[in-house]
């Protein structure tokens, strides 16, 4: 009999090639697995995480789920894997969850921030700079046409091994910290490989005026990556939240 658990955990992405595990690169899954395994008496343990990020991209919220052949003491665990793991990643939990509950398939939705900063800040380097007055009205009305069930194949990387590219979005906005401080927020049941960095790129050139606000719609009916704008840089990528049923999961860390 195995014995299943989730971890919360957050992880900065800056020096790692993202989180799923590749020949000849650092990834923050490989980081977890080797130390969970050396808990584990040596014993090979793997891990199936909330979803994929990529080179650069952030979590200050993620899921993980693993197995082990003997029951763990959560507290004690939690203790040992913030020790030996690298400053860059923290674990915030370690809980026994059913065998039903998957961290991937089992989610119902994820969100996702995107930072920008319109002056240069050598203290905010995990955003992008963009160095030019965007229209954060124009951009905010740009974003509401994301909202709903529809094909992403536009703000989608070619070639990727999906059955479908449609998603359903619930919500999409900008939001101010500062006058010179702003996110996009983007929750969605699914999402695409490079979509959110491709949907920023497009609405700030919304913001910039090279794009009109409402020829988003016809970017989107295209199903044509060359439609949309250019992928920002992934140093501005955090996925902030990931929502599961009640009955399955219950977070001990609090958004």
């Amino acid at each position: 009999m195995n014995f299943r658990y989730a971890l919360e955990l957050a992880y900065r992405g800056t020096d790692y090639h993202g989180w799923q595990i590749q020949p000849n690169a650092s990834s923050v899954q490989e980081e977890i697995e080797r130390r969970l395994s050396q808990l584990a008496g040596n014993t090979p343990v793997s891990v199936v995480g909330c979803g994929r990020t990529d080179t650069g991209v952030h979590a200050s919220y993620y899921v993980l789920h693993f197995e082990m052949e003997r029951e763990a003491n959560c507290a004690q665990l939690m203790y040992k894997l913030n020790k030996m793991l690298p400053d860059d990643i923290s674990v915030f939990s370690v809980q026994p969850v059913s065998g039903e509950f998957h961290a991937r398939f089992s989610a119902v939705s994820r969100t996702y921030h995107y930072f920008v900063n319109l002056e240069k800040n050598p203290f905010a380097l995990d955003s992008w700079h963009v160095p030019r007055e965007c229209d954060f009205e124009a951009m905010n009305r740009a974003a509401k046409q994301l909202i709903g069930t529809q094909d992403f194949t536009s703000f989608s990387k070619l070639h990727t091994d999906v059955k479908t590219n449609i998603c359903t979005v619930y919500k999409a906005s900008w939001i101010r910290q500062t006058d010179q401080n702003w996110y996009f927020e983007i929750q969605a049941d699914r999402f695409l490989r490079n979509m959110v960095r491709a949907v920023v790129g497009t609405l700030i050139d919304v913001g910039l005026g090279k794009l009109a606000e409402n020829q988003l719609p016809e970017i989107i009916a295209m199903k044509d990556r060359g439609e949309a704008k250019l992928s920002v840089p992934a140093k501005g990528l955090f996925l902030v939240d990931v929502e599961y049923p009640a009955a399955l999961f219950t977070k001990i860390k609090k958004q």
